[in-house]
């Protein structure tokens, strides 16, 4: 127990009734999933935290990251005030200043580079949390500057760009119509309770369930009606084997095809070379099996797929694999209809809630004119096209080289270093910079490389605007005032703004004024939000009608479901890239390494219950149900290299090296080894080199590198 918790525990009194139970939403994971709390305060300290009765989709439940909530925040490592580095970068030398030296000295820096070096030069980004997006956003903007980007560089995006080349926007699964379910790398029983309780209800009313994940998971066990244990990086083959088996037989929806689908003629001329006998050597599936997972998919329509964030596009040919596994649904014409992928229309922070909010005005209508490209838009032109940031994982480049013009300067909120491939070659890039500012809860290895450093608060200690699926939406309020001197991160932009003159009255007007604006299209107040329990259902929520889509054209060049991609051919006419094409070609995804020098195959990234990132690394709670990092490896490469539970080895790649621990499980296939990210002490994410990257996308290929394990003797 820490300093700080024991001082909170001796608050909590042997029968006292001045505990107050009051109300917040845990933001530890993604946007779409902060479940309810009801937090017990006693004179201004959390005593504990439970799940909210009756709140949308958890009900009262929590998992095991939001109950170490307390934890959380009364970490040792908070960063308590606003600090100047005195030292050499790196170094975590700081000292105390106050917040109006703070505010003055980095508005006078960013105004300097602005003059020297045009507002591009600046680069403002955001790694977690994600409810202050839309402020940041339009900070950047309001500062003359497209160079906005988030974490979702190497999160989520590279799946939303593949719906996006297809249907023009992405779509959500009717599982509730559905009679079939296709989890494509899906484990939700271990890291997304809310959609696995939806999952096992589905299971429960009689639908079909197929999961095609490398490994044996809680998951394929417990709901798989078939499991496809596939190589890593292959679902791509395996999807394009699938279509051609559904093309040859005349399964597919011909009718549907021929009034919806731009394509499907050099399509169906390319999976020709997929038989059954080419998909199962490239994945591993036996033949028979792929048969049958297609016949159950095909014959028990409809059907709708899982699409996760990460799993199948953290790989060099991830985007492409991602369109070969949503080409399947559109061939058997399962978009926009009910029970398949109905259009979503995201309402507040990637949240399609059933009604519209002023946040595309809010970020938009202040969008500069006449600005260089984003970063990373000549390597990465389609995520460029289609995504309204800079892509990320090129800005270690871009401050290296400074092509096609340099960056000086960096707004850096909650930006986790550890997010990206060789993370010790952003911090040295970052030492390059004139300025760089680091906003976040909890002191980082960004931090330490900042001229300033600046404590932000936890959702537990400010105002949260949040919508939910379904028409819902709530505005939370402290359950506890700001620790030490921290502030919330839109207070931290509204009053930079100001500090800053920007020509932006609505930023400049503070957080609650902004609040306002954003829900000021729609009949419920703020006041009424702050002062429900729970979140309340707006008299604006609107139902989608299926086969709308179908009926006015989607959103592409062709107003059709594209196979074909005219917006990537039209790239590729333009500059003439011939890493692309528009077709959903597959390649292997392995780096160029040496096979016989680095015979296994490292998959980094694997969810873990307690940790999203390494967010919780350092909460003893959750570090204590896996303290040590850990290499996941099958008993038969353990005993072929001499190697049994507990060992200490060396994991090498072509990039680097570090020391772990072996971890012995049968649930992955001979010859892949498996370990989660974000240990400081065994940062697995420097063994993928920085050009390891999808051409499409830009993410990394963080799950499929070769690498090499040896027992090291300590």
């Amino acid at each position: 127990m820490t300093q700080l918790e024991k001082k909170i525990q001796a608050k909590i009194p042997g029968k006292d009734t001045g505990i107050e139970v009051k109300h917040s939403i845990c933001d530890i994971c993604t946007p779409g999933a902060h479940c309810g709390l009801d937090v017990y305060v006693k004179d201004d300290a959390i005593i504990k935290v439970e799940g909210t009765k009756g709140f949308p989709g958890s009900n009262g439940k929590l998992c095991t990251k939001g109950a170490c909530n307390r934890q959380y925040v009364y970490r040792e490592n908070r960063l308590k005030y606003p600090m100047r580095r005195i030292g050499p970068r790196g170094s975590g030398e700081f000292e105390r200043i106050t917040w109006d030296e703070a505010y003055s000295q980095i508005a006078a820096k960013l105004k300097k580079i602005k003059s020297d070096h045009g507002p591009e030069a600046v680069a403002w980004y955001t790694g977690y949390s994600k409810w202050y997006r839309p402020w940041l956003h339009r900070m950047a903007h309001s500062f003359g500057s497209l160079n906005y980007g988030t974490e979702s560089s190497s999160c989520y995006r590279a799946t939303e760009m593949a719906w996006q080349t297809i249907t023009g926007r992405e779509c959500a699964p009717d599982l509730a119509n559905a009679k079939v379910y296709v989890g494509w790398g899906c484990n939700t029983m271990n890291n997304l309770y809310l959609p696995a309780r939806g999952l096992k209800a589905f299971k429960e009313r009689g639908g079909k369930v197929i999961i095609i994940d490398p490994r044996v998971t809680p998951t394929s066990e417990k709901l798989a009606d078939l499991h496809l244990q596939i190589r890593p990086g292959t679902d791509g083959a395996l999807a394009l084997g699938m279509a051609n088996l559904i093309i040859e037989n005349g399964w597919y929806d011909a009718a549907y095809v021929e009034s919806y689908v731009h394509g499907f003629e050099p399509f169906a001329a390319y999976v020709k070379e997929f038989t059954l006998e080419k998909a199962s050597a490239i994945t591993g599936v036996p033949a028979e099996l792929i048969r049958a997972a297609t016949q159950l998919y095909v014959q028990n329509c409809p059907a709708c797929v899982y699409t996760p964030s990460a799993a199948v596009t953290h790989h060099i040919n991830g985007y492409n694999n991602m369109r070969a596994i949503l080409s399947l649904q559109v061939i058997l014409g399962q978009i926009d209809r009910r029970g398949g992928h109905l259009p979503s229309h995201p309402s507040y922070v990637y949240v399609d809630c059933g009604f519209d909010t002023m946040e595309d005005s809010f970020v938009y209508d202040v969008k500069p004119d006449d600005c260089r490209p984003k970063i990373g838009s000549e390597r990465f032109p389609l995520w460029s096209e289609l995504v309204p940031e800079f892509q990320a994982m090129d800005l270690t480049r871009q401050i290296q080289e400074g092509t096609p013009y340099p960056i000086k300067g960096l707004m850096a909120f909650g930006m986790n270093a550890r997010m990206f491939p060789q993370p010790d070659h952003l911090l040295a890039a970052l030492d390059k910079l004139e300025l760089v500012v680091a906003t976040d809860l909890v002191e980082t290895s960004v931090c330490r490389h900042a001229d300033y450093v600046l404590p932000v608060c936890s959702s537990l200690e400010r105002s949260e605007l949040k919508g939910y699926g379904g028409g819902m939406l709530t505005c939370t309020t402290p359950a506890v005032s700001p620790l030490y001197e921290s502030k919330c991160d839109t207070e931290i932009l509204c009053d930079l703004a100001n500090y800053l003159d920007l020509d932006d009255s609505l930023l400049r007007s503070g957080y609650e004024a902004t609040m306002r604006y954003m829900i000021s299209n729609l009949s419920v107040t703020l006041e009424e939000l702050k002062d429900a329990p729970l979140p309340i259902k707006v008299k604006e929520l609107r139902s989608y009608q299926p086969g709308t889509y179908l009926e006015k054209g989607f959103e592409t060049p062709t107003g059709k479901l594209e196979l074909y991609s005219e917006r990537i051919a039209a790239i590729i006419r333009r500059i003439g890239r011939a890493d692309l094409d528009p077709l959903p070609t597959y390649r292997s995804s392995f780096d160029p390494a040496d096979p016989q020098k680095f015979p296994l195959t490292l998959i980094a990234g694997a969810r873990l219950t307690n940790a999203i990132h390494s967010r919780l690394h350092e909460v003893p709670w959750m570090r204590s149900l896996r303290p040590r990092p850990t290499v996941d490896m099958n008993p038969e490469d353990a005993a072929r290299l001499n190697l049994k539970e507990g060992d200490t080895i060396e994991l090498s790649t072509s990039w680097g090296s570090i020391t772990t621990l072996v971890k012995l499980t049968h649930t992955g296939l001979p010859g892949d080894v498996y370990m989660y990210h974000g240990y400081a002490e065994s940062d697995v994410n420097s063994l993928i080199g920085q050009a390891h990257l999808d051409p499409y996308s830009g993410f990394p290929g963080f799950r499929q590198v070769r690498c090499a394990v040896r027992k090291v003797e300590v």
